[in-house]
């Protein structure tokens, strides 16, 4: 007779299989015990990514694993910023940090590693152009590259109001140049979330209009 831990691990592994990473939590509620997953890591039969989370040694890695990771971590938020505009191949920068959006009421995880970026969004903000994308077998919700984009140049109004920089709006127009050239958003996309975060008029429309008034 097949012994219980056994069966546990048979579980664990094909569950894994599956949905590419899991939290003990996740193993919890398959029946599948703290216990048994200390043995499989142990005995090399899983690795630890990070603390609580789990996949298969011999799992395909995405270019974009540290987003799995992160969403896993933090099941609620959103890739966004920078680590959105990468994922929409918009930036050559390679950010050091995921960066992750929650709601302003969310609770705010403490995780020392991989290094992550916590941004809060009021809840309108925070909801709109969500989309899903499925990264290693796990539903990632990354902001789409509009929203992406509107939230960079919000990041760069900060940025001038405190250190008197440009180097936020600048980053934000050469990534909205090369969506609006690629076609991956549209003028009035943008101009919808511009006027949601209420950063249309002195400083998206200016930038938006010196793009398309020749094209």
């Amino acid at each position: 007779m097949e012994k219980e831990p056994s069966r546990q691990e048979d579980r664990a592994t094909s569950l894994l299989r599956k949905q590419g990473m899991m939290r003990l939590s996740e193993f919890h509620e398959h029946g599948i015990t703290s216990a048994t997953i200390s043995r499989m890591e142990e005995r090399g039969l899983l690795n630890q990514l990070a603390r609580g989370l789990y996949q298969l040694p011999d799992a395909p890695l995405d270019g974009n694993h540290s987003l799995v990771v992160a969403a896993k971590l933090i099941p609620n938020g959103v890739v966004c910023y920078d680590s959105a505009l990468a994922f929409h191949e918009l930036t050559d920068r390679i950010p050091p940090y995921v960066w992750m959006g929650i709601g302003q009421r969310d609770w705010r995880p403490k995780i020392s590693s991989p290094r992550i970026e916590i941004v809060r969004f009021n809840q309108s903000e925070f909801t709109s152009g969500v989309d899903q994308h499925i990264i290693e077998n796990v539903s990632v919700a990354i902001y789409r590259p509009a929203k992406t984009i509107v939230d960079l140049f919000k990041s760069g109004k900060r940025q001038k109001a405190f250190y008197d920089s440009n180097t936020g709006f600048a980053h934000a127009t050469q990534a909205m140049k090369k969506a609006l050239r690629l076609r991956m958003t549209t003028p009035a996309e943008i101009a919808r979330f511009a006027v949601q975060s209420n950063v249309w008029e002195k400083i998206v429309q200016p930038r938006l209009e010196a793009l398309t008034i020749n094209a």
